[in-house]
């Protein structure tokens, strides 16, 4: 029996993960972000040789981590939910 591929409807549209990518990213830059202003706000700052103290160091290694995996997450997502869009303008 030949395989015969289906266009895709919203409810294949929806599930494709999409919204997770978009949650998950924004959420990610956003403690990323979040811990940076308090590394440079209420935890001591930051100097050429690192943070000033140990919770500074915390806030440093969770905004370099969080900022640009959340980044890459955040833009896989537009890029599927632009793709997204484009398919469902050409459908109509």
């Amino acid at each position: 029996m030949p395989m015969v591929e289906r266009a895709p409807n919203r409810t294949t549209r929806m599930t494709d993960g999409t919204p997770e990518l978009l949650k998950w990213g924004g959420s990610i830059v956003g403690t990323g972000v979040l811990a940076a202003l308090l590394l440079l706000t209420a935890l001591g700052g930051v100097s050429r040789t690192g943070a000033h103290t140990n919770g500074g160091w915390f806030a440093l290694i969770v905004a370099m981590m969080c900022i640009p995996f959340g980044g890459l997450l955040l833009l896989l997502g537009i890029a599927k939910w632009l793709r997204n869009r484009s398919l469902a303008r050409a459908r109509h």
